[in-house]
């Protein structure tokens, strides 16, 4: 039995049968060559930032080692195009962006996990989304044994979801990403806390990428627990999505209720601020808990299993449907 407590950032004290590490693509043609490794568990883990381990894995783990970054030219646009291995950390690779004059990553800084998770959960925070600088993606099938690439129209991104999330799951391993990144200066700061940090910070605008990097980070270590010191996967559940109507019915009787308008019909709420109110920010059952600043995160203290963290996540999603009948689903990958 091999520990995946330092592989995943719960840090909770699972164990899988085997690990073998992905340093190229080779090993993955040979190993799903082989019609019994092909017919057994096993799991493509990245920065494991993202995942709750329940028991100990009944498998393989397949450890993303796959490694690379190259600035391959520019487009007729004019927009530089970034060929990145998704075995990179995404945090890495948006600061190498930077070093290379290149915008459009920044608000995505401090991100954990490697750049594979980007388009499998079309990561996103601070008023920007991974879809918005995604171009292409090469993919191994391990059906066909073939390396595919996907373009921007055919992921399906969603809110936290694609394509890859859903009907290629377990049949895609995700190789190396294209973005086409700018290197115009240009930065999004609509995010009302980046304006108040850049303020505090003493930095006026124009605002130059690199600021609003500095100012993300700090608004993150601010308000989010290092996993290096407090097991987390970061927010754990989606903001949910509710119509205008539900919302407007809410706010009658929960006047602060914030929204941020989706559309002509919907309206998105924190999950944050629905479970603060169900009285779960900064509760602890056992060494399982809902961080003191910041509710939507759900830490591990020191020894609590994947099920104990399951078990209060269960329990504030049922305080949230009773009190504002609205459904949170995790963000975060369940396994087992």
């Amino acid at each position: 039995m091999y520990p995946l407590k330092d592989l995943h950032t719960f840090h909770c004290e699972v164990y899988a049968d085997s690990i073998i590490e992905i340093m190229d693509v080779s090993q993955l043609d040979e190993l799903f060559q082989d019609h019994f490794f092909k017919n057994t568990n096993w799991m493509f883990l990245g920065g494991g930032s993202n995942v709750l381990f329940l028991k100990n894995y009944e498998g393989t783990i397949l450890l993303n080692m796959l490694k690379g970054r190259d600035i391959l030219g520019e487009t007729s646009d004019g927009k530089t195009i970034l060929k990145v291995a998704s075995g990179e950390l995404w945090h890495d690779t948006v600061l190498y962006s930077l070093r290379h004059g290149l915008n459009g990553l920044e608000n995505l800084s401090l991100i954990p996990g490697t750049v594979g998770a980007a388009p499998m959960q079309n990561i996103g925070a601070y008023g920007v989304e991974f879809q918005e600088v995604f171009h292409s993606l090469q993919a191994f099938d391990i059906i066909t044994g073939e390396t595919r690439t996907f373009f921007k129209d055919e992921c399906r991104f969603g809110y936290r979801d694609s394509i890859f999330k859903n009907e290629f799951k377990g049949q895609l391993i995700i190789l190396s990403i294209q973005m086409h990144l700018k290197n115009d200066g240009y930065t999004n700061v609509d995010y009302g806390d980046i304006i108040k940090t850049l303020d505090g910070l003493g930095i006026e605008g124009p605002y130059l990428p690199g600021q609003i990097s500095d100012a993300i980070i700090s608004i993150r270590k601010s308000k989010l627990p290092d996993p290096d010191e407090l097991g987390n996967a970061g927010s754990f559940f989606k903001n949910p999505i509710i119509s205008i109507d539900h919302y407007n019915k809410l706010k009658i009787e929960f006047p602060d209720l914030p929204g941020y308008p989706v559309n002509n019909e919907s309206i998105k709420v924190p999950a944050g601020w629905l479970i603060e109110q169900c009285g779960f920010k900064g509760k602890r059952k056992g060494d399982a808990g809902s961080h003191a600043k910041q509710a939507l995160v759900l830490v591990n203290y020191g020894n609590a299993t994947g099920e104990e963290i399951l078990e209060l996540a269960e329990e504030i999603q049922l305080a949230v449907s009773e009190k504002f009948e609205i459904n949170i689903c995790p963000e975060v990958n369940i396994v087992g």
